[in-house]
């Protein structure tokens, strides 16, 4: 009787029981489906083809992963926008890399880690990225290369004339000086970057003389000299120079103007007026020493009052380490490098400066950077310089790499972009 009467009573709950349990169930195959459908769905549409969020995570991932600074987000969908339109025009042209090609690419991936490729994908694995992202990561640049250096290829060629005159400014840097006409553009994030790449090689390709190049600069430049148009005051050593300006420069006739050149937060199209050598003894390049001091704040009020009360107070790189005592260490950081190892945007600004000097126009994320010079100092030997074939093939490919930018640029011009 008692066992009926339980079994009476249980009946009830166990059929509570099992709806909950149908009921939490459901809810919980609702969520994981609400969840897949998110991550899975479109972020964009690159000419009506979806960039999902899972592409857009993964790639955060790759960046975060490298060290990668700025907007992770905003930078990871502009590079899968522009792998799209990579892929549509491999596409086009029936460009497809090779499993051994891709393979290849990932062997050159992971050697730049110094891993072999199995630990390198492992290790990325363990942080969530799969195997597949990095394959189409390579994929997609392996794509592109074939596509620029077969539409781009020829006109890239570097003549003996060219690589002659490299080699002998190579080993006399500091005996030669240019005179520069520059014009600059915003390129502080993806759209201005896009908009100023349309607009430099408008200009590089229809600007004919001098005076067009600064009625332009006064129209379009943000740089200080834009009302001189585009004109420094006096010529520049050309070993001051930031390399892929320098590279450039140094094949030009007076009258021609460069590829545009991206330094820092800007894009630049260079002309050179003049170049001349100003001694005739052999001359070893240089390397430079100097200090980032940075201040938290970025270029508000208060952090350049601050940056201004710092100049004041130091004459040297020396005096930096007393303003920066009890302060976090590194917020100081020193180096020697060489020229053409400095970053484009440091070194264009430490060409316009003297041992002791300081510069406050650049931001490293948050912060204000105090950037000095310390010294300059010699330090290559002439028979370091590099080989002929090495020069010719850096040429090469820096001028490749100018053209597949500016037709990247006109391809995103074009395309129809769109987000939901």
């Amino acid at each position: 009787m008692i066992r009926g009467i339980v079994a009476f009573m249980a009946r009830p709950v166990a059929g509570a029981l099992a709806a909950m349990l149908a009921l939490c169930l459901a809810l919980t195959a609702g969520a994981a489906a609400a969840q897949s459908g998110r991550t899975f769905s479109p972020v964009a549409y690159v000419n009506d083809r979806a960039i999902t969020n899972y592409e857009l995570q993964q790639r955060m991932t790759v960046l975060q992963l490298f060290g990668t600074p700025g907007d992770l987000r905003e930078l990871a969908l502009e590079q899968l926008i522009d792998d799209r339109l990579r892929l549509a025009v491999a596409a086009q042209f029936e460009v497809v890399p090779t499993q051994e090609q891709v393979a290849a690419g990932l062997e050159e991936f992971a050697g730049r880690a110094n891993l072999d490729v199995e630990t390198f994908l492992g290790a990325l694995a363990e942080r969530g990225v799969s195997e597949e992202t990095m394959r189409d990561f390579v994929r997609a640049g392996l794509a592109w290369r074939e596509v620029v250096q077969g539409l781009y290829g020829a006109r890239a060629q570097v003549s003996e004339a060219e690589v002659d005159r490299v080699v002998a400014v190579t080993v006399r840097q500091s005996d030669a000086e240019v005179e520069l006409a520059e014009i600059r553009l915003p390129a502080g994030n993806q759209a201005d970057l896009a908009k100023s790449e349309v607009l430099a090689n408008e200009l590089q390709q229809t600007i004919q003389t001098p005076a067009g190049f600064a009625k332009a600069a006064r129209r379009y430049s943000i740089a200080p000299n834009a009302e001189n148009g585009g004109r420094d005051e006096a010529a520049k050593p050309l070993g001051s120079l930031p390399e892929a300006v320098r590279t450039q420069v140094i094949t030009l006739s007076p009258g021609q103007i460069t590829e545009p050149v991206q330094i820092g937060n800007t894009l630049s199209i260079f002309q050179l007026l003049a170049l001349r050598e100003t001694a005739l003894t052999e001359a070893e390049p240089v390397a430079i020493e100097y200090a980032e001091y940075l201040i938290p704040g970025g270029r508000s009020e208060a952090a350049l009052n601050e940056a201004a009360k710092v100049a004041g107070r130091v004459d040297s790189c020396d005096d930096l380490y007393g303003i920066n005592l009890g302060q976090p260490p590194e917020r100081l950081v020193r180096y020697t490098r060489p020229l053409n190892e400095v970053p484009a945007d440091v070194a264009r600004e430490l060409a316009a400066l003297d041992a002791g000097e300081v510069s406050t126009a650049l931001t490293r994320g948050s912060n204000l950077v105090l950037l000095m010079v310390c010294e300059r100092v010699a330090t290559l030997d002439p028979a370091d310089v590099p080989s002929r074939e090495a020069i010719r093939r850096r040429l090469f490919a820096q001028r490749l790499a100018a053209y597949g930018d500016a037709y990247l640029a006109e391809l995103k011009a074009d395309a129809i972009i769109r987000y939901p």
